[in-house]
């Protein structure tokens, strides 16, 4: 089993020359303001000069508008849109036919009704991502790394006519465990790869490229 990673949140160059010296399949770059990761066009595109080709960025966005995505991709060139709000299935459809870019959405997850979900967004997107979903206590929540991991069994068993990730709370330490149980062939990590919120520290990163590789 072949399983490949997608570093999320990246910010700096040391960050994404490490990601991709290590073999992350994926990079992502936030533009959601409240994100402690949110970056400008300007530094990610940047950025995405450092990445070779074969490496996928990605651009998460939250509920974004289309004036935002057009500045962003007059200036990067991002090869997957990550939509990490709530977004509905024809709004999906809507952003990749107007800007002819892959999307991927993000379900977050706290119970087995959300997982099934995810049929409703197949034939609007090209991938799934599949997140913990933040319950309504946890205060300053972010739609998505909040280093909340979720129920990876409620995953096991399920196929959809995409690809699809596994993120939520995944480290070093428990990727393969998280994999074992989901049967997830694609993870991502941002928090779990960070000394505080925002910053990556590039000695994680490598831990969690190398126990994905092992896997």
């Amino acid at each position: 089993m072949t399983v490949t990673a997608k570093i999320c949140g990246i910010n700096s160059a040391v960050a994404m020359q490490t990601a991709v010296a290590n073999g992350a399949g994926f990079v992502g770059l936030v533009f959601y303001p409240q994100s402690p990761r949110s970056i400008t066009p300007g530094t990610a595109a940047t950025l995405a000069a450092l990445v070779p080709d074969g490496v996928t960025k990605v651009g998460l966005f939250v509920d974004p508008d289309n004036a935002l995505l057009t500045r962003v991709l007059d200036e990067v060139p991002l090869d997957l849109l990550q939509l990490h709000g709530n977004e509905t299935v024809d709004r999906c459809a809507n952003i990749r036919n107007r800007f002819g870019r892959p999307v991927m959405k993000v379900i977050k997850v706290a119970a087995l009704d959300d997982v099934g979900a995810a049929s409703d967004y197949c034939d609007a997107v090209d991938w799934l991502m599949f997140d913990a979903k933040a319950p309504s206590s946890m205060p300053d929540a972010l739609p998505g790394g909040n280093a909340l991991p979720f129920d990876w069994t409620l995953l096991a068993g399920w196929s959809w006519p995409v690809p699809w990730m596994l993120a939520g709370g995944l480290d070093a330490d428990n990727v393969a465990t998280a994999v074992t149980k989901s049967g997830a062939l694609v993870v991502d990590v941002s928090s779990g790869v960070e000394s505080v919120p925002g910053k990556k520290d590039p000695t994680e990163i490598e831990r969690f490229l190398e126990a994905v590789a092992d896997l």
